[in-house]
């Protein structure tokens, strides 16, 4: 099928540029021998270093070296797959219909097939995982009866198989979209793809394996942004797209966001697994991670080259597209051995530990001074990669608009930032400080960090008025003009997905109804020892209070107005079933997750069920101080409705001097006159 073009908008295909596909398909093809080679080579240097550690016999040269470079291709695709929806989402703009124009579509589409290519990989992985493991050759792991068994014991194999189903549904969803609007979800459908495996490994096991984690995490999609899209820009650039310029340059500054956050987590993430500083230079693995961090170099080299040059070059003339291929195949080259020396990295044992970890430790990735105290809770921090980086950007970028608005003369209350403050440095405290430290190994610790991120922080976030300031500070595209982010944040609140979530029954089933899934529902119980599962908890509840409170309280423009009298009794039907929740806690009579507390081996925590009633008794009371800020907060907002109604009202009149009240009185004495005619 055929997608129109905007009437203004550049050639898709300029003039001698017929074989472009074919030059981005030979770049992509040379990207992923490269990585493949690479990751093959770096293993052959560390596998028999690794099999001897782990007391695993040898499982075949297939397995030893297809493996890495199966899991090179599988890397790279996932990042090509990420990098074209990110093209598609917010690089290009669409058509003014909102249809993805020739651009978007064929990126698109790209990602349909990349994402196809990450399946089948992922799929090869999964028996190669399994031989790998167990040291038997891939040929007796093939069996399907043995193979689905072996599967379910071994957490990297289980990986791979959810990769194969969630890439499949992104490459079915990708062959499906032909409007913008599913592009963005997609694109955080092929980062969710990427999880699992950066849920495994190294980094989710052994000391600080919670920053270990949140650091890959942060290193894995930063990565799959970065190279995936330099592939996606170079491949629109090679086939002479429309708005290379506007591409260019918004992925230049992703690109540069991307290589701080991969720099920073790269460090941390290498601080967690080598010991000291001489083992960098003395062990295989340390000598790898200099590697990775001399290819990050060269990288941030090349992408300095591309600012000043190609950008300067397109903004001349949008058609110069000269400098942007040039360097950016040569980077996508470096790119495909970085992802390869990584994947050998990930092969590759870290230097053992300089003590035997703790139990404590070994579960939560780091020990526990003593029972918690006020001193503890306050100043016994762990800084949260994930909330606590959350925290401070939020904070960062308000303040960024504020500044904005103030610098062009345009006022914004006081209240509004101290609010959205406050709610940062409570999901900063509540994530980072002693309450982040000791919740995940006392139940009452972590219901009081429920509480603070699900029922405080969202009041403060709703009342700081962040979109109001968005669409406020942020430039609008204008009649004809390339939409930005102002326009991504007004779709994203302006569509039928928000207005489903924002209606009252809907906010209020999801703030409430998640207590009792989670608690009691069993996910809690099953699911207590794993770090996932803990940051997924936090966000449900931070995301699920900000919705219900951004319906009740929120400042922010909405795809439904609510009554007032609706919000009042969205607030007092949902206190019953929280004030029910805590009480249920405080009369259970077995222990939610006590096998895990036990196996914590904390001398200090041994009676878990006044521990979990404490929690109970926090969850009942907590409702109370949100109660009152809300109360306040409608209170508040009604009086000024009122007063600007009251001056909607008196400029009205002034306007027309009065003719509502001229033509009230008017009605009321001509009654008056009739009434006095029928009496004579």
């Amino acid at each position: 099928m055929s997608l129109p073009v905007e009437p203004n908008a550049q050639p898709e295909i300029a003039p001698g540029q017929s074989g472009s596909g074919a030059r981005f398909a030979v770049l992509a093809a040379l990207a992923a021998a490269t990585a493949s080679v690479v990751a093959a080579l770096v293993v052959g240097l560390s596998a028999a270093q690794a099999l001897s550690l782990l007391g695993i016999p040898d499982p075949g040269t297939l397995t030893t070296y297809g493996l890495p470079a199966v899991r090179a291709f599988a890397d790279l695709f996932a990042a090509l797959t990420v990098g074209s929806l990110l093209f598609a989402a917010f690089l290009v703009p669409p058509q003014a219909d909102g249809l993805l124009d020739v651009g978007g579509y064929r990126a698109v589409r790209r990602a349909s097939n990349f994402a196809v290519v990450w399946a089948c990989c992922a799929a090869l992985l999964v028996p190669l995982t399994v031989s790998d493991t167990t040291g038997q050759p891939v040929a007796d792991v093939w069996r399907p009866e043995q193979l689905w068994r072996a599967i379910g014991q071994v957490d990297l194999a289980g990986a791979w198989r959810t990769t194969v189903v969630l890439a499949l549904i992104v490459a079915v969803g990708c062959r499906l979209a032909l409007r913008w609007g599913w592009t963005p979800v997609l694109f955080g459908g092929a980062l969710l793809t990427m999880m699992p495996l950066a849920l495994t490994g190294h980094s989710a096991s052994g000391g600080a394996h919670d920053v270990a984690t949140n650091s890959l995490i942060l290193h894995l999609v930063s990565a799959a942004v970065w190279v995936g899209g330099l592939f996606a820009v170079l491949a629109h650039a090679i086939r002479g797209g429309a708005h290379t310029d506007v591409a260019t340059r918004r992925f230049s500054l992703t690109a540069t966001i991307a290589f701080v956050v991969i720099g920073l987590s790269g460090v941390i993430n290498s601080w967690v697994r080598v010991p000291s500083l001489e083992d960098l230079f003395t062990t295989t693995y340390g000598r790898l991670v200099l590697a990775k961090v001399g290819a990050l170099v060269m990288l941030g080299v090349f992408g300095y080259l591309q600012r000043r040059a190609a950008l300067p070059a397109l903004a001349a003339n949008p058609r110069d597209r000269a400098a942007l291929i040039r360097f950016g195949g040569v980077e996508a080259l470096v790119f495909a051995a970085t992802m390869g020396l990584a994947v050998g990295l990930g092969r590759t044992p870290p230097p053992p530990p300089v003590s035997v970890p703790t139990p404590a430790e070994v579960e939560l990735g780091y020990n526990l001074a003593g029972p918690p105290s006020v001193a503890r809770m306050l100043f016994d921090w762990r800084f949260d990669l994930m909330f606590g980086t959350l925290a401070i950007v939020l904070a960062v970028v308000y303040l960024l608009g504020v500044r904005r608005l103030r610098a062009r003369g345009d006022a914004w209350p006081l209240g509004r930032t101290i609010a959205w403050l406050s709610g940062c440095a409570v999901l900063l405290f509540a994530t980072s400080s002693g309450v982040g430290r000791y919740s995940p190994a006392m139940f009452s610790v972590h219901m009081g960090q429920h509480m603070a991120i699900s029922m405080l922080a969202p009041i403060l976030f709703a009342l700081g008025g962040a979109v109001t300031l968005a669409l406020r500070a942020l430039p609008p595209a204008g009649r004809g003009g390339i939409p930005g982010p102002r326009e991504w944040i007004q779709a994203a609140v302006h569509n039928p997905v928000s207005r489903f979530l924002t209606h009252p029954i809907v906010a209020s089933v999801i703030f409430v109804g998640g207590f009792y899934a989670l608690y009691m529902g069993g996910i809690y119980d099953s699911f207590v020892d794993s770090h996932t599962a803990h940051l997924l908890m936090n966000v449900h509840f931070l995301l699920s209070g900000y919705l219900f409170y951004w319906v009740v309280i929120g400042i922010d423009p909405k795809p439904r107005q609510v009554e007032p009298l609706t919000k009042l009794g969205m607030v007092f039907g949902s206190l019953p079933f929280h004030a029910f929740f805590g009480v249920a806690l405080m009369s259970m009579t077995t222990v939610m997750g006590g096998w895990f507390f036990r196996s914590l081996a904390l001398g200090w925590n041994n009676n878990l069920l006044d521990d979990q009633r404490t929690g109970g008794s926090l969850a009942w009371a907590s409702g109370e101080v949100p109660l009152v800020v809300v109360m306040l907060a409608l209170l508040v907002q009604w009086s000024r409705t009122d007063i600007k109604l009251a001056k909607r009202l008196d400029r009205a009149a002034e306007r027309d001097h009065d003719a509502d009240l001229v033509a009230h009185n008017a009605m009321f004495a001509e009654l008056a006159k009739r009434d006095r005619e029928v009496r004579k």
